[in-house]
C-alpha cells in the first residue's frame, strides 16, 4: 500500500491535512496591516522569521507531541512528554540559524489533574535546560467537551541576525549531508506505529529485538539538537544548510532553498524499532521512510572542504554522527542507494 493508504487505514489522511493548511493559509495570505510587512520571506521553511529591526530578527514556531501523547496516557508516564514538547519546537528554530531563548506551554486536558501536570512539568524542565531555553508562561484549559485525554502543545522563540539566517540556498552539488542519530521515533508517525504495535504487550520486549520494552521505547525523548547546531553556527565553518528530520522523513531536506537533490549512500544504523513495525504492519521500506526519521533524527549540510572539521564539532555531542550522503544536481530528488 501506499504512504497515503497506510496512514489512512490508521486514521490519518495526508492529502487531506496538506489541503486543510492550504484552505487555512489562502486566508492569511491575505492579512493586511496598513503597513510594511516584517516577514521574512522563507516559503517552506522549518521557523517563521520578522525583522526586529534592520539587523535583527526574531524567529518563531509553533509544535506539539501529537499522539505520542496518548502512549503516555494507555501507559500513565507523562514525565518525559515534556522533552518531546521542547524539543519539536527548539529542533525545528535552529534550522533557520536562530538560537531559542524561550518557550510557552499549551496543555489542553479534560481535567487538570495535579499529578499529570507535575509530571509534564518535569519533562518541561528537563528539556528547557537541554535547549538552554526558559519557560515564563503557559495555558492549561479543561475543555472535556473537546478532548477526553490530554495534549501538549508549545510555541518557541528564538534570536538570529538577519543575514545570518540559514535557507540552504547556498547548497552546492558535492556538499556532504551529515546526520545525527535520532534517539526512535521522536514525535512522529505514532497514529500508524500504535496501531501496528497495539496487540503487543507494551510492558515487554517482543522477542528480545529490542533491548528492554517496548513502552519505553515508545516513550524515548525526542533527541535536542540545539547545543551541538549552535556550537556548529559559532564555529565559523561553512554552514549551508539544517534540517529537522521528522515526519516525512527525507523529504525534509527539500525543504531547503537550494535547486538541488540529495544521494544518501551510507544513512545511519535503523533502529530495531522500526523493523519491527515494518515486519508486523508489513509496510514497505519506502513507506517506512516517508512516515518516520528511521534513525535520522537531524542533517548539517556543510562546505565539502570542512566535512572532517564539522564532524569533529558535532560528535563531540552525538557521537554517532556521520556523512549519510551528499547534495546532488538533481533537483527536487532523494536518492537513497
Amino acid at each position: 500500500m501506499s504512504h497515503e493508504e497506510a496512514y489512512g487505514q490508521a486514521g490519518v489522511s495526508q492529502s487531506r491535512a496538506e489541503g486543510a493548511v492550504e484552505a487555512l493559509v489562502r486566508n492569511l495570505r491575505l492579512i493586511d496591516i496598513g503597513r510594511p510587512s516584517r516577514v521574512v520571506g522563507l516559503p517552506g521553511h522549518y521557523a517563521s522569521v520578522l525583522k526586529l529591526d534592520d539587523r535583527n530578527g526574531i524567529a518563531f514556531g509553533t509544535d506539539g507531541v501529537g499522539t505520542k501523547m496518548i502512549v503516555a496516557e494507555h501507559l500513565g508516564r507523562f514525565e518525559t512528554i515534556g522533552i518531546d514538547c521542547v524539543a519539536m519546537n527548539v529542533n525545528d528554530l535552529i534550522c533557520v540559524g536562530a538560537e531559542p531563548i524561550a518557550m510557552v506551554d499549551f496543555i489542553l486536558c479534560a481535567d487538570a489533574d495535579p499529578d499529570v501536570c507535575g509530571q509534564i512539568g518535569l519533562g518541561l524542565r528537563q528539556g528547557a535546560e537541554l535547549a538552554g531555553i526558559e519557560i515564563p508562561g503557559g495555558e492549561i484549559a479543561q475543555v472535556g467537551e473537546v478532548v477526553s485525554g490530554w495534549e501538549l502543545g508549545g510555541s518557541a522563540i528564538g534570536l538570529v541576525e538577519l543575514d545570518a539566517i540559514v535557507t540552504g540556498e547556498r547548497i552546492e552539488p558535492g556538499d556532504p549531508v551529515i546526520g545525527l542519530p535520532s534517539s526512535g521515533l521522536h514525535s512522529n508517525g505514532y497514529t500508524l506505529a500504535r496501531k501496528v504495535l497495539a496487540e503487543l504487550d507494551w510492558a515487554e520486549d517482543p522477542g528480545g529485538r529490542l533491548g528492554r520494552a517496548l513502552g519505553e521505547i515508545l516513550l524515548e525523548p525526542t533527541e535536542i539538537y540545539v547545543r551541538a547546531v549552535l556550537e556548529l553556527l559559532r564555529s565559523g565553518l561553512n554552514v549551508r544548510g539544517l534540517a529537522h528530520i521528522t515526519g516525512g522523513g527525507l523529504s525534509n531536506l527539500l525543504r531547503l532553498a537550494a535547486p538541488v537533490g540529495y544521494e544518501i549512500d551510507d544513512p545511519l544504523p535503523v533502529p530495531a524499532v522500526f523493523e519491527l513495525i515494518a515486519e508486523l504492519g508489513e509496510v514497505s521500506e519506502d513507506e517506512m521512510h516517508e512516515v518516520f526519521n528511521m534513525g535520522l533524527g537531524f542533517c548539517c549540510i556543510v562546505a565539502a572542504a570542512e566535512e572532517d572539521a564539522a564532524l569533529e564539532l558535532l560528535r563531540a555531542h552525538h557521537p554517532g554522527a556521520k556523512r549519510i550522503g551528499r547534495a546532488g544536481d538533481r533537483a527536487g530528488e532523494i536518492e537513497r542507494h
